[in-house]
């Protein structure tokens, strides 16, 4: 589980070469996630390099990085095993509920640092913790939410694009109900909390889901309306 052993470096045209590659991919294909994962990358250092900044002043986000922990099955299995009424309980149901694994992220391969390719992987690993923390479905109309409020939280144009990209292949009553219901939402919600690349979510799970939610600002998502 090295990261450093799945780094790829890249020249700055080659860099440029796969994030237009991966856009266009991406949009042909969204389901893509290994397209949209370099895509985020080849676009996303400035945006890494404040949240590491962001990272390093925090008392938690230093531990973070630190200890470097991973959301994988090896290190978050025990969430499974947990009361119901705790995070790790509630990111344990997401995922069963969905059949996800918490080792199906592809890796990070295009960040030019360990340390930033550390950052990367965490923004990626924590996407389905957040899902959790939010009450996010995983449809179009919940995964372009969580980017709006990833975008809040980490400015990575990639988010952005994708929201674009969802929008695109909306409905007419989806596209309704997202920019009515779902977007000013979650632009709220992505301000208002803490800096949640800054949480060390593992030490929580055993703390009760509505108690992490106060303590760290969320707002969770809107009911469907009818």
């Amino acid at each position: 589980m090295a990261i450093e052993r799945a780094r790829v470096p890249l020249s700055r045209w080659q860099q440029a070469a796969v994030a237009v590659g991966s856009a266009v991919g991406a949009l042909v294909n969204p389901r893509r996630a290994d397209l949209i994962a370099a895509l985020g990358e080849t676009t996303g250092k400035p945006a890494f390099e404040m949240v590491l900044e962001r990272m390093k002043k925090s008392p938690e986000g230093r531990a973070i990085l630190l200890e470097r922990p991973r959301v994988v099955s090896e290190q978050v299995g025990h969430a499974w095993d947990l009361p119901d009424n705790t995070f790790g309980a509630a990111y344990a149901k997401f995922m069963g509920s969905r059949n996800f694994s918490p080792d199906d992220r592809p890796p990070v391969r295009f960040m030019e640092t360990d340390e930033l390719a550390y950052v990367a992987t965490r923004a990626r690993e924590v996407h389905d913790l957040w899902h959790t923390l939010f009450g996010l479905p995983t449809n179009l109309i919940g995964e372009s939410a969580l980017k709006v409020i990833e975008f809040e939280q980490m400015y990575l144009p990639m988010c952005m694009l994708s929201v674009i990209g969802g929008t695109v292949r909306f409905n007419e009553k989806q596209r309704s109900m997202f920019f009515k219901h779902y977007f000013p939402w979650a632009v709220r919600a992505g301000r208002q909390c803490t800096d949640l690349m800054c949480v060390y979510y593992e030490r929580h799970f055993n703390e009760d889901l509505e108690q992490v939610r106060r303590q760290w600002g969320i707002i969770p998502a809107p009911q469907h309306p009818k």
